[in-house]
């Protein structure tokens, strides 16, 4: 019977071995800088696709998404959308956009889904606002999402809402931190789980919780006025929930 004290003694030696390898390996992975997938390579919109109604039915309109010396640009019209081909949670959304004319509107929406859920445009998502002047507002479109001062910065609780001319938008908590026309901003959108994260040039500018989606597809919007982007990167994040 003195095979099995043996037995135990190797797989302890084993053990022993292994163990510091496994703990060395787990190391790595930590220390490992995190990957940074480009969403746009600068010289296509491959990974994207647009959806712009004035477009359907093989209608002959300008484009409203262009590749321009290595930016992406929204024309501003036709109206629509520029959706990636895929889906994405749990993500760090880094990107830089300026205006190279008059200042207007445009969005980033995250956590998109069903195509033209508004108006028969919007997709369901929630917006992060580029709009000149609020830059960071959240605007809920089919989902919704919860800020801790929700009343001072959606209005009374009885028109809240994420379809139609309900109250929809969300003011951010700072104004004041865009750049001036012509000049770079950069915009850092973290969703992880049901919490989504904005800054604007490194200020923070809004963050809610119990969102409705914890995942989709990005977009982008036109929305009436010409604006580029550059930088467009994204990292992945670890969930909180795991």
């Amino acid at each position: 019977m003195e095979h099995f004290p043996r037995a135990r003694r190797v797989r302890n030696a084993v053990r022993l071995l292994v163990l510091p390898l496994f703990l060395a390996g787990c190391q790595a992975v930590r220390s490992a800088p995190p990957l940074v997938v480009a969403l746009f390579d600068g010289q296509s919109l491959a990974g994207w696709h647009a959806d712009v109604p004035a477009a359907d039915g093989g209608a002959t309109v300008a484009p409203s998404f262009v590749v321009r010396d290595g930016l992406l640009v929204s024309q501003g019209s036709p109206e629509g959308h520029l959706i990636s081909d895929a889906a994405f949670s749990d993500y760090r959304l880094t990107l830089e956009w300026r205006w190279p004319g008059e200042p207007g509107n445009c969005g980033v929406l995250v956590h998109s889904s069903t195509p033209r859920r508004l108006y028969g445009m919007f997709p369901q998502s929630i917006e992060c606002q580029l709009h000149v002047g609020n830059a960071g507002d959240f605007w809920c479109i089919g989902e919704d999402v919860v800020v801790p001062d929700m009343e001072a910065r959606r209005g009374p609780p009885d028109q809240w809402g994420v379809d139609g001319d309900k109250a929809r938008r969300i003011k951010n908590l700072t104004d004041g931190t865009e750049r001036p026309a012509g000049e770079w901003n950069v915009m850092t959108i973290e969703c992880v789980d049901h919490t989504i994260t904005v800054w604007v040039n490194g200020e923070l500018v809004n963050a809610g919780t119990q969102c409705t989606a914890d995942r989709g597809q990005i977009a982008l919007q036109a929305e009436g006025a010409p604006c580029e982007f550059r930088r467009f990167e994204l990292v992945a994040l670890p969930s909180r929930d795991v």
